[in-house]
């Protein structure tokens, strides 16, 4: 891999704060990264005007910090830039930007409402939404794969999930893509003024919408999520309708978006890797759970997550001082090559594959894990193994945003007819 040059005097992460830097191929940021990581410690980022942000871009060093939440605080917030107060009063906090108490409480509310029996109605779900897909496409033969396929299967499976009545979801899904079309992407200032009021808006019917059903499953409960989450009686307490509405954005757009990302990159991947998917369809069985991981691990759907030090801590030589802020790469780390030899490659029976796309561990490591590796099992389950074939056509449209590795389409095309 050849690294990217650095100016003379430049600092060795100023890249990484400049909006034309996410605009750049995969590989030029990839190998940025790798040049990162051979510096060893913690690599600090200028930003603008301000004390700039830390960067975590070894594996070692972005576990350690996620299982050390007490140091390394999510709040006031994990993405950049943090959310503003006034957003935090009006919408509350997700659970991703909570600490401590707070947050354990209001995962533990969570937790308790995933009870076996919706987790097992689940993945049933999953099986039968994957195939009902996948004969859609059959039938209509679209060459669009992110509206067609990716985009469908986490959106349908977490309304299901959840309980949503079928004629609110097409505006959920419109919803979504609202408020998280442009997190992370750099855009002109009369986009900058316009797009975060659009996005907010966004938000705010999205969760007003899912506040009303929250309210009618208080007074008729019926077997879903939304009941067991303000029904609920951990320690005397259920979700509110604030709390109600914060949980289901997190779960669109984290459980939503990260899901179809994963998929479309692993159909690409698949594309570009025939020798791998031979394999995989050898004996799938066998190889999908590896493909699924090495899916994630290779595209990583989260880019980076954010936190603030709240108390003095050394890692990798480095003393963190109350206040300063990190950024947590998981882009990076999933190719760190102390851990993951020749990390470039797609390699499906990599083993172990410790990947950090769901988090590098401790109280914020994701929820909806399983569920996510259950539906992308199930998905290439149904499109490898129909008696046509599926394939990637050109590049897939990244959307150059800092935050998450999204895809805005990507063409495909039947190899049979």
């Amino acid at each position: 891999m050849t690294l990217p040059a650095q100016r003379p005097g430049e600092a060795p992460g100023r890249e990484l704060a400049e909006p034309g830097f996410w605009q750049q191929p995969p590989a030029h940021r990839l190998a940025a990264f790798a040049r990162l990581r051979a510096a060893g410690g913690p690599v600090h980022v200028p930003e603008g005007q301000g004390p700039g942000h830390w960067a975590l871009v070894r594996h070692g060093q972005v576990q350690e910090a996620s299982r050390l939440p007490k140091v390394f605080a999510s709040a006031p917030g994990v993405t950049t830039p943090e959310p503003a107060r006034w957003v935090r009063a009006l919408f509350g906090d997700s659970m991703v930007n909570l600490d401590g108490p707070d947050h354990a409480q209001l995962r533990k509310i969570v937790q308790r409402a995933f009870t076996p029996r919706l987790l097992a109605a689940a993945e049933e779900d999953i099986h039968a939404v994957a195939a009902r897909i996948v004969d859609d496409v059959l039938d209509r033969r679209p060459d669009e794969f992110v509206s067609a396929v990716a985009s469908r299967l986490p959106l349908e499976v977490i309304c299901n999930m959840m309980g949503i009545p079928e004629h609110y979801r097409a505006e959920i899904a419109d919803r979504v893509n609202h408020a998280s079309e442009n997190i992370g992407v750099e855009r002109g200032l009369t986009t900058r003024l316009r797009m975060p009021g659009r996005g907010l808006r966004a938000l705010a019917r999205m969760q007003r919408m899912v506040a009303g059903i929250g309210r009618e499953r208080r007074k008729n409960p019926t077997d879903d999520l939304i009941s067991a989450l303000v029904c609920a009686n951990v320690d005397g307490q259920a979700l509110g309708s604030r709390q109600l509405g914060a949980f289901f954005s997190l779960l669109m757009v984290a459980g939503v978006e990260t899901t179809r990302n994963a998929i479309t990159h692993g159909l690409t991947l698949l594309t570009d890797h025939p020798d791998q998917r031979d394999l995989l369809l050898s004996d799938f069985e066998k190889y999908a759970d590896g493909a699924v991981d090495e899916m994630i691990r290779h595209s990583t759907p989260i880019i980076q997550f954010r936190r603030t030090v709240a108390a003095e801590h050394t890692l990798d030589g480095h003393l963190f001082r109350p206040g300063d802020k990190v950024v947590l790469y998981y882009a990076s780390a999933n190719r760190d090559e102390a851990v993951f030899p020749d990390p470039d490659a797609f390699d499906i029976t990599r083993s172990p594959n410790p990947h950090l796309g769901f988090g590098g561990g401790g109280p914020h490591f994701c929820l909806g894990a399983h569920l996510a590796r259950v539906e992308m099992k199930a998905l290439f389950r149904e499109l490898l193994t129909r008696p046509v074939g599926l394939r990637a056509v050109g590049l897939p449209d990244l959307a150059g945003s800092n935050f998450d590795n999204r895809v805005r389409s990507l063409r495909f095309a039947f190899e049979r007819p």
